[in-house]
């Protein structure tokens, strides 16, 4: 925690950005700790709360767009040769096209609260052909959901994360 803080305190908004457009593109990096670690850095007043939850608001969105790009030009070829690594056979992948095209909105918006499904919330939606417009709009409403709980959740119920904070600051 003592690392993430360090640079979100050096470079702020940015920082938090950067950490979650990679996560959001399927890096294993610590966005949830990193969000709530500026939520209570805005709240003792070394970081603007607006511009943190602006910055990590695109970084999410940017990061799974991205993903889906990915997916989308790239993922089923990646599957085709790759899947049976991670038992992803072609009649698994029929099964998740099928799934996706009943709920794959409502799969969208909540993947941003499952840590594996976060990273790889576009990636999968790309490969799977969603349709741009469902994955944009379930993409930008999970993203203003999960900002809002994790990045003003701690700054308004402060009194929680208070003593969190006093160990961060040793």
């Amino acid at each position: 925690m003592h690392l993430i803080h360090s640079y979100i305190v050096t470079y702020g908004a940015i920082a938090l950005f950067v950490i979650i457009y990679f996560e959001s593109l399927g890096a294993p990096l610590p966005g949830e700790s990193a969000l709530i670690a500026g939520s209570i850095l805005a709240l003792h007043g070394d970081l603007n709360l607006y511009h943190m939850l602006i910055a990590v608001f695109c970084g999410a969105v940017l990061g799974d767009s991205t993903g889906y790009l990915i997916g989308h030009f790239g993922g089923v070829k990646l599957i085709a040769r790759y899947g049976y690594l991670v038992r992803l056979t072609p009649e698994r992948l029929q099964e998740f096209e099928n799934i996706f095209k009943k709920k794959g909105p409502y799969i969208v918006a909540t993947a941003r609260f499952v840590p594996i499904l976060r990273q790889l919330n576009g990636i999968v939606a790309g490969s799977l052909k969603m349709p741009w417009p469902h994955f944009f709009i379930a993409n930008a409403a999970g993203a203003a959901a999960w900002t809002l709980l994790w990045g003003a959740g701690p700054y308004f119920f402060s009194g929680f994360f208070h003593p969190i904070y006093e160990k961060m600051r040793e």
